[in-house]
């Protein structure tokens, strides 16, 4: 089993109905609820919405941060960010829905 969890995403502009490109996405990860966040690296959304150039987590993760920089998408939100648990060896898909004044996010697959 891989020991390290995997984390990817993409971004959705459902008021456009369309990907949303161009997106700058920071990935940070932190060992527990009292460590500190650690920036593992950053990448932009493509045309699909998706961030082909995300690094995966280092070994020994708990959370993952993700933070979108989304202000040309909506009308209220500069930034979204979404802290979540991660498991090792296991994948990670959490998708960014986005619409003028809201946002949902899930895990997907």
């Amino acid at each position: 089993m891989n020991p390290t969890a995997t984390v990817s995403t993409h971004v959705l502009d459902t008021a456009a109905g369309r990907p949303a490109e161009g997106v700058a996405v920071e990935l940070a990860a932190r060992s527990g609820d009292d460590a500190p966040w650690s920036v593992c690296g950053t990448a932009v959304t493509d045309a699909d919405g998706r961030c082909a150039g995300l690094p995966g987590p280092p070994e020994g993760t708990a959370h993952v941060r993700l933070r979108f920089g989304v202000a040309k998408h909506t009308a209220f939100f500069p930034e979204v960010a979404v802290a979540f648990a991660v498991a090792p060896g296991e994948h990670h898909h959490v998708p960014l829905l986005l619409s003028p004044f809201g946002y949902s996010v899930y895990r997907g697959s």
